[in-house]
């Protein structure tokens, strides 16, 4: 089996979207006793390379091809999996007559900008798309520029055309997701994460906790609402350290708004971490907390904190919610006051952090495995070509 991985992002880009094609891919090339062996894997991407060396891979990485070399490529594959409704791919696949998966990593087929945030109010998106509500998507991406916005808009019709083709097949990642989707013959297959094992935690100490955040620096990803929130819990009289872990255009004015509140002594911005570095500031924390506007079709973050045996505090946007289960705790996205009762809650309850960590890495282990994410993608394409065979 040739499968074509195309995906916008890449390495030596570093992101949620980046991390799971690496892994599928190396995965897919590394199934054993596969009939006929382990699939021929081709990862297409326009990313640059920098300083990354493609031949360290166990698969062949090709980088900003001609359009006559992609649609080269589309032709020899058996299989083209799209990591995105990525327009030209997913129209030269559909006149090459490809079977073709489209894994849906965001919002692109319901939603001009792909976020699901409502940009004036900052809050998830009600579905304006989906309900013909034009003029709130323009006025949402109108900081874009009237022509920019209209040209969003215009390009999510044809997105969402194509993804609906017969030789097409919708991958999400979370159920809540297919339901915003409305796409035929779609497929929820969980991402995977590695299985780094279980970080130390020992005791939370009572007297100080330590919560960390991780993700980009941007206001869907709501650090501005965690940092409320730890204004709101120092001023409760509780005793803490906040690690901010990622970076993005936002850190700046986050940095100034944590001095504005009078935290910043309590409040460390790390900017990225390379994954030995990474595990070492997450041990003995308290909590890990992702609290996202919008935007989330799954929460990578989550679930690799999950793996690792951390409490995950979260906003209770669709996705992160299904993620986390009961093995987590919840607040209403937005809300700065709710999300300091969370952390309340863990100081008069230090065994939260190890009871709810530890179910938390169960149910990661039993649903976010990689090799589980591997194994139903190879029954999806397989199921295609049968389809195709007929």
């Amino acid at each position: 089996m040739k499968i074509l991985i195309y995906t916008h992002a890449f390495a030596p880009q570093v992101g949620g979207v980046e991390s799971v094609v690496m892994l599928l891919a190396q995965g897919l090339v590394s199934v054993e006793g596969a009939a006929g062996g382990p699939p021929a894997v081709i990862v297409v991407t326009p990313t640059a390379p920098g300083d990354f060396d493609d031949t360290r891979l166990p698969f062949r990485v090709v980088r900003r091809p001609s359009l006559r070399q992609l649609m080269k490529l589309i032709r020899a594959a058996d299989v083209v999996h799209l990591a995105g409704p990525a327009l030209l791919p997913l129209l030269l696949a559909r006149l090459a007559r490809k079977a073709v998966v489209v894994e849906h990593h965001g919002f692109q087929a319901i939603c001009p900008n792909g976020q699901f945030v409502y940009e004036p109010k900052q809050t998830l998106c009600p579905g304006y798309f989906m309900a013909r509500r034009y003029a709130e998507c323009l006025r949402c991406n109108a900081k874009m520029g009237r022509m920019a916005s209209f040209k969003l808009l215009l390009l999510t019709f044809p997105r969402r055309w194509l993804c609906r083709g017969s030789a097409v097949v919708n991958l999400t990642p979370t159920k809540w997701l297919d339901t915003l989707l409305q796409l035929p013959r779609t497929t929820t297959i969980h991402h995977g994460v590695p299985d780094t094992g279980p970080s130390p935690v020992t005791a939370v100490p009572s007297r100080r906790l330590t919560f960390a955040f991780l993700g980009r620096l941007v206001s869907a990803k709501g650090p501005q609402v965690l940092l409320e929130a730890a204004a709101e819990f120092r001023a409760r009289g509780a005793a803490f350290r906040l690690k901010v872990i990622g970076e993005g255009p936002e850190r700046p004015r986050l940095e100034a708004r944590a001095a504005a509140l009078g935290i910043r002594d309590s409040v460390s911005f790390f900017g990225y971490l390379p994954p030995d570095r990474l595990e070492l500031e997450l041990e003995n924390v308290a909590a890990v907390i992702l609290p996202s506007l919008g935007g989330e079709v799954f929460g990578m973050a989550a679930a690799e904190n999950m793996m690792r045996g951390h409490l995950v505090v979260v906003s209770d946007i669709g996705s992160l919610a299904e993620v986390v289960g009961e093995e987590g705790l919840k607040f209403r996205s937005g809300d700065a006051a709710a999300l300091a009762d969370c952390l309340q809650q863990i100081l008069n309850r230090p065994e939260l952090a190890s009871n709810l960590g530890g179910r938390a890495r169960a149910r990661a282990l039993l649903l976010f495995r990689t090799h589980h994410m591997v194994a139903q993608h190879l029954q999806v394409y397989g199921s295609l070509l049968d389809r195709g065979a007929h």
